[in-house]
């Protein structure tokens, strides 16, 4: 399919403005690059129910996380514990506030967004290990957050859709019962060898070589890539709980977001793929610049409503 109009006109701007990757930058620039671009990419915000901000303990120090209410909420609610995207590196709660605010809204559920700490300061598993601390806290003080506790679900894009397939794997293991993991997007593998790694290598916004670097800072000179709570495509798959897999067309990454979609089929698990063509990766955070945005976001509702019934 042919590249969307508005992603084309996107990455003309890009190109135009001088950005450069990711990878080219110190990354202290690339984080505040982020949270300062949110809201231009997404355009206005939705109203919310309510917003709060808690600190809860984390194996590393106290992790923030922040809470959105939809409008109209009553009752306890079924919920999203999201982990936004961003290499392991960058991102934060603001950087995807506007995406939870609509998420929370579109899919009628409470979203608990967790800031878990970042690469390289931090490298694998200590992402891994935050996500799950906030994510047992949520279920543990769900009536404290006015959420059901039955009723819970994980999700996040990019790395946090790796972080969100890991979360689903500890939940299996250690007794936590959830009702969907919502990949949009999501890192899968530590390989870079799938036809999309050559097709989309450079020239749609997330390029191979900032892939590679990713990983880099994520492991470190001595982290195992193939570890299974690094390369989630790698784990033994079945009895986790079932799955949303949302890919794009013009990403490194959709190939192996379709073949984690395909291996949580083969071992049983209820599973979904959605794809999108003619989009870009990041494109959830982007409805103000990319209309069709708004395609994924609500596709990710509906199986989040579907789900959390």
């Amino acid at each position: 399919m042919p590249v969307d109009p508005a992603v084309r006109a996107y990455l003309d701007g890009l190109a135009a403005a001088g950005i450069v990757p990711v990878n080219e930058v110190p990354i202290a620039d690339s984080r505040r690059l982020a949270d300062q671009l949110a809201p231009r990419l997404f355009g206005d915000p939705d109203p919310v129910g309510s917003i709060d901000d808690w600190t809860v303990p984390g194996p590393g120090g106290p992790i923030s996380i922040r809470r959105y209410l939809p409008v109209g909420a009553d009752g306890p609610l079924p919920a999203l514990v999201w982990y936004h995207g961003g290499g392991w590196v960058v991102g934060s709660l603001d950087s995807h506030d506007l995406a939870c605010r609509a998420l929370a809204n579109r899919a009628g559920c409470a979203v608990v967004a967790v800031d878990y700490r970042l690469a390289p300061e931090h490298r694998f598993p200590a992402a891994v290990d935050d996500c799950w601390a906030a994510t047992v806290w949520v279920a543990e003080h769900a009536g404290e957050l006015g959420v059901d506790r039955a009723r819970l679900a994980v999700g996040g894009d990019s790395a946090g859709g790796n972080l969100a397939a890991v979360m689903a794997l500890r939940a299996r293991d250690r007794g936590l019962p959830l009702r969907l993991q919502l990949l949009v997007y999501p890192v899968a593998d530590c390989s870079f060898d799938t036809p999309s790694y050559e097709e989309n290598a450079v020239g749609f916004g997330l390029t191979r070589d900032a892939m590679r670097w990713y990983w880099e800072q994520y492991l470190g000179p001595d982290g195992d890539g193939a570890h299974p709570e690094a390369s989630p495509l790698r784990a033994e798959l079945a009895g986790v709980c079932p799955a949303h897999v949302q890919v794009v067309e013009l990403d490194p990454l959709r190939d192996e977001g379709a073949l984690l979609a395909a291996a949580l089929d083969r071992a049983g698990v209820e599973t979904t793929l959605a794809r999108f063509d003619g989009l870009i990766h990041g494109v959830v955070r982007m409805p103000g610049v990319i209309p069709r945005a708004n395609e994924v976001l609500d596709d990710a509702s509906t199986a989040l409503r579907r789900a959390l019934a």
